[in-house]
């Protein structure tokens, strides 16, 4: 049917949707529609989501991750894989428009992004425009589950600071405001020490009010993180049990050096160091999250089995912090999970996500019958789009 989207694309939307279904109850989240323009493969295409669970099939490459990325942008305005909007524009394309119709609290809530490559991104929320995209985030909450998250075990500290910070941005405007804030302050300390080297001589009275600036917003963040991870690590040994059907001695800890120090003496303490290494080497920025088995690295003893069942873990406290916290359940994306799971793996976590939960979950798997089997096996009344 013909659609006008919006001055700059005038498009033929072809929805991909099933009438014969019934329309998803309105006493929580829903993603009710999307259209999307020129975003990564997809030239113009629309979709209407009719249940709480949907199957999205087809085969590698057709753009099944590209739909729930789009449907994630529309959360955290941006990407939760590319680093760059360049990299979300389709080929040739000048830039993309995304649209999406949620209803939030039985209310009805239209979200646009359009961006191009000339101009400021716009994000509108019921025609209205945003004046910072910060401000979005949290409205619409959602978790992501993607087959790279498993960086979050076997990688490096970023993936998980990354992890923390995605969950409590989404509940806490505070929390983001104070963590933009320390990260800006930072680039700028570490600005400082670079050229510091470069000229020879550092200007301490400017590094010595930096340090003052990091002061209050690594203290918020710090004792946000110690709250969250209390809450975190109880529900993560909860879920790995019910997902791995095994009681097993898996350790979790928040490691950060504010534990031993306050925030001033550790870039005090840090100075001759960060002025060497021309970076700064002791904050919230350095806190990571250590999983041991068997009082080992977990990465280094667990079998692939092992890992998946704690990320999945992980992913599954995030999503069950933010309904406590909401009081609703956020979206749920979960891509090409079943290659990730054996059957009895992947059975805990449908049962788990689809049925003990009343929110609205997408599932991307290459065989619409694997889909329709594992939603007929539990019971669970879905919509299968085919790309």
């Amino acid at each position: 049917m013909a659609t006008t989207v919006n001055p700059d694309f005038v498009v033929e939307i072809h929805y991909k949707k099933n009438k014969s279904l019934n329309y998803i109850a309105s006493d929580m989240l829903t993603l009710q529609k999307i259209i999307i323009t020129h975003f990564k493969n997809y030239d113009i295409t629309g979709f209407d989501f009719s249940k709480s669970v949907v199957g999205i099939c087809g085969r590698n490459g057709i753009g099944k991750t590209n739909l729930l990325d789009a449907i994630y942008y529309c959360c955290f305005t941006k990407s939760y894989f590319a680093g760059t909007d360049t990299l979300n524009t389709g080929i040739g394309k000048d830039g993309f428009r995304l649209e999406a119709s949620f209803l939030s609290n039985e209310v009805n809530q239209k979200v646009v992004c359009i961006h191009k490559s000339s101009a400021k991104k716009e994000f509108l929320i019921n025609d209205v425009a945003y004046e910072k995209l910060s401000k979005h985030i949290g409205l619409f909450p959602c978790v992501m589950i993607a087959p790279d998250d498993i960086d979050m075990i076997n990688g490096g500290s970023e993936s998980r600071r990354k992890f923390m910070d995605t969950v409590l941005c989404q509940l806490d405007k505070d929390y983001l405001q104070q963590l933009i804030i320390y990260n800006k302050v930072l680039q700028q300390r570490n600005g400082l020490l670079k050229r510091s080297a470069e000229q020879g001589k550092l200007d301490l009275p400017l590094l010595e009010i930096f340090d003052e600036q990091l002061i209050g917003p690594a203290n918020f963040v710090y004792k946000k993180r110690v709250e969250f991870t209390s809450q975190l690590i109880p529900l993560v040994h909860q879920f790995y049990v019910k997902i791995a059907e095994a009681n097993e001695e898996v350790k979790i800890i928040y490691e950060s050096k504010l534990h031993e120090t306050s925030i001033d003496n550790l870039l005090i303490n840090s100075r001759e160091k960060d002025r060497l290494l021309q970076r700064t080497n002791v904050g919230i920025h350095k806190d990571d999250i250590i999983f041991e088995l068997s009082n080992q690295p977990f990465k280094n003893i667990a079998s692939q089995g092992q890992k998946k069942s704690l990320l999945f873990a992980l992913k599954l406290a995030e999503y069950q912090i933010i309904k406590t916290t909401k009081g609703f359940s956020p979206i749920l994306l979960l891509d090409d999970v079943f290659e990730k799971l054996d059957q009895i793996r992947m059975d805990n976590l449908l049962h788990h996500v689809c049925i003990e939960n009343n929110g609205q979950v997408f599932i991307t798997d290459t065989h619409r019958s694997r889909l329709e089997n594992a939603f007929e096996k539990l019971g669970i009344s879905s919509q299968i789009i085919e790309l």
